[in-house]
């Protein structure tokens, strides 16, 4: 896939337990997450890092280049570029995108990716005018200037700014989104509680036999995810009322069927044929074959509907059907918005209009859908999600046949998605 031919590999790597928005971790920022990820990953490579790229959605003021300030706070090789990268939920699904086109320059060979997300240390900003009034008084250079700009101060300009987890565009929030969709592919309440609880059954099975142990960083004394849920239950699930709609009697999404705000970090490796070389043999790997990108109309289309886009593109360009992918791992948000995607892919026409392609793909196997559970089960710290579950999915690879092939697919706020199409 590199642009001279070469492979380009991923390589499982490692991150944090995902845990709940101010708990264990709540003393963590970006850098307090990242740096022992970051440290434990550099530690595997048997040869030089070429480059770094890592992410964080919900910025912190301090660190323009996020990605360099771990570095250096992880002291690691100072003459090792990084950079920092921003898509939403794909962050470090980009990230790896973005690593997988550098190879064949500079004789780069191998790059750590990764994002953070600290929802427990969200940084609260003044207003504009506000910010703008006090650069301007601290810039004074006399008593009489200082009065002057005193007296420019409105009460209106004295407002604080509460990063919410909204579309600055819409104003609504992902769930609201949801909602919409749900409702207009008629998702219902039972179908998203249904599969929330497999999601939790699922990801409570893998960690009792293990499957979670080598890819998790203990930190702070907690060495797995907290959110899966061994005592849920449909009757537990049902009982919990809508968080996103309250007042239409038609809300369908609640907090056990969306993914929880989710303190966390994590990281991949990238590699072509030289770089691979470089890490430890039983790391669990796959090729990078092709990926996709895509964009919708959200005023009309479904914020998190560009998936369905990008799949169908993907798997027509390399003449595969939905049965020639032997696992599936999708990025559930919300179990409506996988649902909403499964769908929509099985919708001939839909494919076609959105995608440009003739559907020739068959029935969706949801059997292969996110084996050892999704975001609902496991947490979502925004910007980590991409490394997570692009790792889980070559954990599980690694246990199928030669030759399997997965696709990985997340969705984003602003419309967006990225969906990848990996080897064994």
């Amino acid at each position: 896939m590199a642009d001279d031919g070469r492979n380009v590999w991923l390589v499982a790597g490692l991150r944090t337990p995902f845990v709940a928005v101010d708990g264990p971790f709540a003393n963590r920022d970006s850098l307090g997450l990242s740096v022992p990820v970051v440290q434990a990953m550099a530690r595997q490579a048997g040869g030089a890092i070429d480059f770094a790229v890592w992410g964080s959605v919900v910025v912190n003021l301090a660190y323009a280049n996020l990605a360099r300030e771990v570095w250096l706070e992880a002291k690691l090789d100072p003459h090792v570029p990084t950079f920092t990268t921003i898509m939403q939920c794909s962050t470090s699904m980009v990230g790896v995108f973005e690593a997988a086109g550098m190879f064949g320059r500079n004789r780069a060979a191998l790059a750590m990716v990764g994002g953070v997300e600290s929802m427990s240390r969200v940084q609260i900003g003044l207003g504009q005018n506000f910010s703008v009034w006090l650069r301007r008084m601290f810039q004074a250079r006399s008593a009489a200037d200082r009065l002057s700009i005193l007296r420019r101060l409105r009460p209106s300009d004295i407002r604080l700014f509460v990063p919410e987890v909204k579309n600055r565009v819409t104003g609504r929030s992902m769930g609201e989104h949801t909602e919409d969709m749900a409702k207009e592919w008629d998702i219902g309440r039972g179908a998203q509680d249904e599969l929330a609880l497999e999601g939790h059954q699922r990801a409570i099975a893998a960690q009792d036999r293990g499957f979670f142990a080598d890819l998790i960083l203990p930190l702070d004394g907690i060495d797995k995810d907290h959110f899966p849920r061994r005592d849920t239950s449909m009757e537990s699930l049902a009982r919990l009322k809508p968080v996103f709609d309250r007042t239409s009697g038609r809300g369908t999404l609640t907090a056990g069927n969306s993914s929880p705000l989710t303190d966390g970090a994590a990281a991949i490796w990238v590699a072509d044929d030289e770089g691979v070389d470089r890490l430890p043999k039983p790391l669990p790997r796959a090729r990078l074959v092709d990926f996709e990108m895509a964009a919708v109309d959200i005023f009309h289309e479904g914020l998190l509907m560009a998936p369905v886009t990008a799949i169908p593109r993907l798997l027509a360009r390399h003449g595969l059907t939905f049965d020639d992918i032997a696992l599936w791992e999708i990025h559930e948000a919300f179990s409506a918005q996988v649902l909403c995607h499964i769908k929509a892919l099985e919708d001939k026409a839909f494919v076609r209009a959105k995608a440009g392609v003739e559907h020739t793909f068959g029935s969706f196997p949801r059997v292969r859908m996110n084996p050892n559970g999704g975001s609902v089960a496991l947490g979502h710290p925004f910007a980590a999600t991409g490394a997570r579950i692009l790792s889980q999915a070559l954990k599980e690879l690694a246990a199928l046949p030669q030759g399997s092939r997965a696709i990985v697919s997340i969705c984003s706020d602003g419309g967006l998605g990225t969906v990848a199409l990996i080897q064994r």
